[in-house]
């Protein structure tokens, strides 16, 4: 999952959603959350929004709790309805946005490694989108005569999680790495995000690297330029919600509700008013302790939605660094 190597009271993968919560009560009255230290840009439109977060400052990384680089959030709200236009827009875009972060000599080999417990629904992205990419690696170096100019060299692997393998995951990519030695890792893996409304309908790209379960808690050793010596494109989707943040929502709609219904002024709205909110969070993260602990939450019918995500995001990939994949070659080397 995207790498946070500080604490934060929400968990959240999604840097746009930390921004908010970094930079403060009064940052984000003042100026809807954006602080100093920031760049944001926003474009796309209702069926795909893009947000892209610019960490540029020391303080900004300690404020946000995301290291120094650039965050691009992919927002697709009406995904559920399936619709074949969207799904194609959305690889597309997709694409875009990688070709951004993309800066290779189109001979240069790329390595994708798709992160996550293949056992386990919500964590299975990675793996599934491992097995969709369309890799080119094994015939420039066994049927040269077969590759042309508009081919790039991608290698795929799926390195399972510590509990299945009894190795780091980050070990096996170092492993990797200096044999193979790519020019570059997209590293795929589920992510957690603090509103339901984005789980399975967002996608968020980052420079940064990757911690493999630092969404859920369970911080493995880091991906990235350093301990690779390579540069890390991180891709992500966010298919769970903390159970604390759930429930702290629900008590912010209802607390909203009945505030409009008492009537700006009265009483019990200055009473409600009153509550800090962050606060409310963490006497809600100590009440759950003792019965849930580490819960996570994801839609019932995740095993689907994976699925279809999956294939969207190994589209994006394919389009972004095969020239001879375009717009209208969505699903072709998608098998399965």
């Amino acid at each position: 999952m995207i790498m946070d190597k500080y604490t934060r009271v929400i968990r959240t993968d999604m840097a746009d959603e930390s921004r908010v919560v970094g930079a403060g009560p009064q940052a984000r009255a003042a100026d809807g959350g954006l602080g100093e230290g920031f760049n944001v840009e926003h474009d796309g439109d209702q069926d795909v929004s893009i947000t892209r977060v610019h960490v540029n400052t020391p303080e900004a990384e300690q404020k946000v709790g995301k290291p120094i680089g650039s965050y691009i959030t992919l927002d697709i709200p009406r995904i559920r309805e399936r619709s074949r236009d969207l799904y194609e827009k959305s690889c597309r875009m997709l694409a875009r946005e990688l070709e951004r972060l993309i800066h290779l000599d189109k001979k240069e080999t790329v390595l994708v490694v798709g992160l996550g417990n293949w056992n386990v629904t919500a964590d299975a992205l990675g793996p599934k989108v491992a097995q969709y990419v369309l890799v080119t690696r094994h015939i420039y170096e066994y049927l040269p005569e077969e590759v042309n100019d508009t081919e790039r060299p991608v290698c795929a692997i799926s390195p399972g999680v510590l509990g299945i393998t009894g190795i780091e995951t980050g070990h096996i990519i170092k492993g990797i790495v200096d044999n193979v030695k790519p020019g570059l890792v997209i590293a795929v893996d589920s992510l957690a995000s603090r509103s339901m409304s984005r789980v399975n309908a967002s996608i968020q790209i980052a420079n940064t690297g990757i911690s493999p379960g630092s969404g859920v808690g369970n911080k493995r050793a880091a991906l990235t330029r350093e301990t690779l010596g390579v540069p890390v494109i991180a891709i992500g989707v966010p298919t769970v919600v903390d159970a604390a943040t759930m429930a702290s929502d629900v008590l912010d709609l209802i607390m909203d509700s009945m505030m409009e219904q008492a009537g700006q002024g009265s009483e019990f709205y200055k009473m409600i008013s009153q509550i800090d909110r962050d606060e409310k969070y963490r006497m809600i993260i100590e009440l759950l302790e003792p019965y849930s602990g580490n819960l996570v939450v994801t839609p019932k019918d995740t095993d689907d939605i994976v699925e279809y995500l999956s294939k969207l995001v190994a589209n994006g990939i394919n389009m972004a660094l095969h020239e001879n994949i375009g717009p209208n070659d969505v699903d072709r080397f998608i098998q399965g």
